[in-house]
């Protein structure tokens, strides 16, 4: 009989279950265009993609505005511009994202196996929801935490300790799969093995720099065990 390898894996959701980033940068840059300013292109988006919304406006605005992150964090632009943004991404989530290869499939295998599935990320609750809904992901998942579940977001490992907890397995019976070195810092952070797909969103960075326990191709690779 077949034994698996883990009892709970848990998900990074951006770059690793689905590819957001095209929607993303129509927001980002319908929002500049508000404010008659320059647009981003998709390559410095997907660099910017992990730490959540904020934190990429941040880094688009110091880009176009030739100016530093620390100096656009306290800026009262900062504040206007997530206002406006709020309200372009509600209209963008969900129109131009689209599941990577095999992730369907291979979650449905595992449920099939007795895995226990969970969602980590630093997307805010309102919009992993519309994603999680609009390719029919959420009846896949056990437990969904977003960035704005907890107080801390990854690379804080607060997440995953609360899944942990949640379904009563020991780390050792636990993989993050992900795609960034954040998601490789929160695995290490809460002592947890983690595999990374090189095809997402790692601040253009190559993924092997992550020292993950494994890269794998693609989903399919995670039913090899």
């Amino acid at each position: 009989m077949y034994e698996r390898a883990f009892d709970l894996v848990l998900f990074d959701l951006d770059g690793t279950l689905v590819e957001t980033a095209p929607e993303i940068m129509d927001a980002v840059n319908d929002t500049l265009s508000r404010f008659d300013l320059p647009w981003v292109t998709q390559t410095q988006v997907n660099d910017w993609i992990g730490h959540g919304t904020r934190e990429l406006m941040v880094q688009a605005l110091a880009k176009v505005t030739a100016s530093t992150a620390e100096a656009v964090r306290g800026s009262e632009l900062l504040a206007r511009i997530m206002l406006v943004y709020d309200g372009f991404y509600e209209r963008r989530c969900g129109t131009r994202s689209q599941l990577y290869p095999q992730v369907r499939e291979t979650l449905q295998a595992l449920r099939a196996q007795g895995v226990k599935l969970a969602v980590v990320t630093n997307k805010e609750g309102r919009y992993t929801q519309v994603v999680l809904d609009v390719h029919q992901l959420k009846p896949l998942f056990d437990a969904v935490v977003s960035g704005d579940s907890l107080p801390t977001k990854k690379p804080n490992p607060a997440g995953v300790v609360q899944c942990l907890a949640q379904f009563g397995v020991s780390p050792h019976r636990v993989l993050f799969v992900g795609d960034s070195s954040i998601d490789a810092a929160t695995a290490r952070n809460a002592g947890v093995s983690v595999w990374l797909l090189p095809y997402g969103y790692n601040m253009g960075q190559p993924i092997e720099a992550c020292a993950p326990d494994r890269v794998i191709k693609d989903f399919s690779e995670l039913l090899n065990g």
